[in-house]
Parts: structure tokens; sequence; C-alpha cells
């Protein structure tokens, strides 16, 4: 029996030492790979270019890297990566669909020791600083996600570099902000799909001219076929949070936001509440007790609560609309932010009567954010509740985002038997703008 023929151990294994690498570069840098093989990880590069031929004597270390039929991981229909990936709200929302995480990159410690503990069979380790890393040291994948912080694009400075004849395109507009690391890494890879995620004000944001920037970046200079929709998630959790969603595609594949779909009716506060009657199982520090009542320290001292009173007496008279937010199980909340671990003033939970507020609890904004339901499975919160409110409240609406991976993920597909094939699937193909 010749050697390069499949082992019987992996399932769909290429006998070609190229195809092979190709396999194993979906879950690996070269920098992995090559410390694996113990060769520089340029020499897997040049493999990869078809610079210098890939020997075949490294097929069995290649094979040892790829996933083992008789694994518990779920076969997936698509491979991401998870750009400033926060705690992973993106990522769990295009798991859902069927995608499998390839590389990771967030740089906060306290955020990444979430990560971690959320998503512990990952076989790559959490990339720090994006804007240090190689794109070509990103493994291939099917989509990029990312949830990249908003800055402002200089025109000056562009009008400056071409008067210098540097070079034109997003290198130029974009240099120095952190899309310049999605651009480069899309200009790079060429992922099939790319969903960005951002404030609604971004929009907006130095007079339109960044948003303006970032569409003809992805669109006019990468090529792609970009669509855009401002997103609330009160209809999935009870929370008014408005996010632009950014979908891009490499070919024109009839996307489109319309077809979004959302409930009816969305639900309550009251649904993502501690009921504090017995019927969960108390979790401190949130909850104690045989009824699992909230603990005392989420209601707010009688000092802070009569300064947040004050506060909003004093923008009122004024005529502005300052104040502390407080609502009931029969309400939806204003938005969850990231300075929620302050005060708590735009979402204060009523106790009824004359009894002060309180905020919620960890667990209750990981609720609110979709991260997890009462009845269902619990996102692991590993850290202090000042950074679990910065987290949860830099986050996604994860059922917002599962919609829209559940949408791209037909589309992504079709780019697949595309690359493998080389027949578009016309009558699903429209340009998508």
């Amino acid at each position: 029996m010749s050697s390069d023929m499949p082992s019987e151990s992996v399932p769909n294994l290429p006998s070609e030492p190229l195809a092979l690498l190709a396999q194993v570069r979906q879950r690996m840098t070269q920098r992995e790979i090559g410390e694996r093989l113990q060769v520089d990880p340029k020499t897997v590069g040049r493999w990869e270019r078809r610079e210098t031929d890939c020997p075949k004597y490294v097929q069995a270390a290649l094979r040892e890297m790829l996933p083992m039929r008789g694994r518990s991981e779920t076969p997936s229909s698509f491979t991401f990566i998870d750009l400033f990936a926060g705690i992973g709200g993106i990522r769990k929302g295009f798991e859902r669909a069927g995608g499998h995480c390839v590389f990771t990159s967030e740089w906060n410690e306290w955020t990444k020791k979430t990560y971690r503990e959320n998503f512990p069979n990952d076989e790559h380790e959490i990339e720090g600083d994006i804007t240090l890393v190689d794109a070509a040291e990103i493994p291939d994948h099917d989509v990029l996600l990312a949830g990249f912080p908003c800055q402002p694009f200089s025109i000056a400075g562009v009008s400056k570099k071409n008067a210098l004849g540097r070079p034109h395109g997003f290198e130029c507009t974009t240099q120095g902000t952190l899309f310049f690391d999605v651009a480069r890494i899309i200009a790079e890879k060429k992922p099939k799909a790319f969903l960005l995620e951002n404030v609604k004000n971004l929009v907006s944001h130095d007079g339109g001219n960044t948003f303006r920037v970032i569409k003809e970046t992805l669109s006019k200079e990468l090529g792609y076929h970009v669509q855009a929709k401002v997103i609330d998630g009160q209809s999935f959790t009870p929370q008014h949070r408005e996010r632009i969603l950014i979908v891009g595609f490499r070919e024109a594949t009839g996307f489109s936001f319309d077809d979004f779909q959302k409930p009816a009716n969305g639900p309550l506060l009251g649904s993502i509440l501690h009921p504090e009657d017995g019927s969960e199982e108390a979790e401190p520090p949130f909850t104690t007790g045989p009824l699992a009542q909230v603990h005392s320290k989420y209601v707010l001292t009688e000092k802070l609560w009569e300064y947040l009173k004050g506060y909003a007496a004093k923008h009122k008279a004024a005529g502005n609309g300052f104040g502390y937010g407080l609502v009931t199980p029969d309400m939806i909340t204003r938005t969850l932010s990231a300075r929620y671990y302050k005060d708590g003033s735009e979402i204060l939970v009523s106790r009824g009567g004359k009894k002060r507020p309180r905020r919620l609890t960890p667990r209750e904004c990981a609720r609110l954010m979709g991260f997890d339901s009462p009845t269902g499975s619990k996102f692991i919160i590993p850290v202090s509740d000042t950074q679990a409110y910065k987290q949860f409240g830099n986050s996604v609406v994860v059922p917002v985002i599962a919609e829209v991976a559940r949408l791209m993920a037909p589309h992504i597909r079709i780019l697949q038997r595309y690359e493998e094939t080389g027949i578009l699937e016309l009558p699903l193909f429209a340009d998508a703008g």
C-alpha cells in the first residue's frame, strides 16, 4: 500500500503534502506549523506560495496536526477569525450557525481571562495586540469577525501623504487606526465574507467621514459587496441597544438585511431578573440564601441614591434629559454601558415603595446581553463585578449576531462551493451593492 494513501483515522485526508498543508493552515499559523516541523515559518510560507516544494517527508507530521476522527468536536460548516474579540459575543453567534473559530485576538488581560474560561477547547492561543500580528501568519478562514473600536480618519493626513507621493488606497486613508488592521488582514487573507460591528454613532462620526472611508475601503479598495444596517437588540433582549453591523461578501451572493428576522414581541426585563423566590439556585456572590435573593451589595447606598436624585433634578430644571433610568420588570432598559460599574445609573432596578433601587447583577447583565438565560446554560463570569460590568457593557447582543450569522451562512456555503468547483450558483446571485 502506498504511503500516500489517506489515513483511516482522518476524514477526507488529502494525499499530497501541499493539500495537507492547506488543511492544517485552516487551524494553525505558519509559526505554529514551523515549530512543530522544526523549520523556519518563512519556509512554510514559501511552501504555501509554491516558491519551493513542500517535501513529502512532512506528510506524517502534518497528518498529526489535523483533527482525528472520533473527537468530540462538532463538525463546522465554515471557519472564522475573532478580532477585537472581547468576551466572545460575536463568536457565540457564529458558532450557533455552525462556524469554527481558528484565530482570536484580544489585548485586555481580564477580558482574555473570561474568554479562555468560556472557550476552553481552543487549539490556538489568544493573540494580543493585533497591530503587531503579521497578517500572513493568520490562518486561512472563511469569515472575518471584528467588533473594532471607532477612531477618526484624518483628511488632512491623507492629503499630506498624497502630496508626498505615499501609497494610495486604504493604507493611506486608514493607517494609524485600528480599522487599518482589519483592512490589511482582509487584503492579505481575502476571506469569503466579513462582519464588522460598531456603535450606531459610527455613521455620523466625524461628520460622516469615518463611515465613508470604511465603506469605500471595503468596497472600492478591497472589492467586497458591502451592506450595513443599524439593528436594535430590544427585539431579542429587554434592552434598547442600537449597533451598526457591516457585512461584506467577496462575490455578489444576494445577501440582504431585508431577510433579517426578529421576534414580533420582544421580552421584558422581568425575564432576565433573578426571581428571588427560590425557583433558581443561589449563585454567590450574586444571589444568596434559600430564596436566592440578590445580594445586598447591589442595592444603592443612601448617599449614592440621594446624589443621583439630586443630579437628575438639577438637569431636569435646566431642561436637560440627563438622569438615572429606573426600571420595573414590565419595561425594557436603556443601553448597558462599560461605565455601569461606576454608579449603575442607566439601569436601576426598582425594588418597590420607598426602597432604594439596585444595580443589575453581573449574571443579569449576561442574560440582558443574551449570553445565557434563566433556564439555559450559564456563561462563566470569572472576574470581579467591576470587570464583568465593563466586559458586558462593551459586548454585543448575542441573539442579534446569531440571526445575522444565520443569514450569512448559506451565502458562505455558496462561496465555498464556488471555490471548490469554480461554478457560481447563478440563480442565487445578485449584485448586493
